[in-house]
């Protein structure tokens, strides 16, 4: 796959526990951690525009696009 979901990195820059962020914009922790852990095979608008107001950020800063050449991808 050739998007990776960095919410771990914003998430850290904002302060808020896995925890905090689920209850808040209304999903289980669970899944929260499918996101998190870049395993999602999709993510709905409406939680993609939670997670954008809950930590103050643009869709880019959550997703990022990389070329695959090949080998595996350490986003960071």
């Amino acid at each position: 796959m050739a998007i990776y979901v960095n919410l771990n990195v914003v998430m850290a820059k904002k302060k808020i526990s896995a925890a905090e962020l689920a209850e808040r914009i209304g999903i289980t922790p669970a899944n929260l951690s499918v996101l998190k852990t870049s395993r999602a095979k999709a993510i709905r608008f409406s939680t993609l525009e939670a997670l954008c107001r809950e930590l103050d950020c643009q869709p880019g800063d959550i997703l990022e696009y990389v070329k695959e050449e090949g080998g595996t991808h350490d986003p960071q």
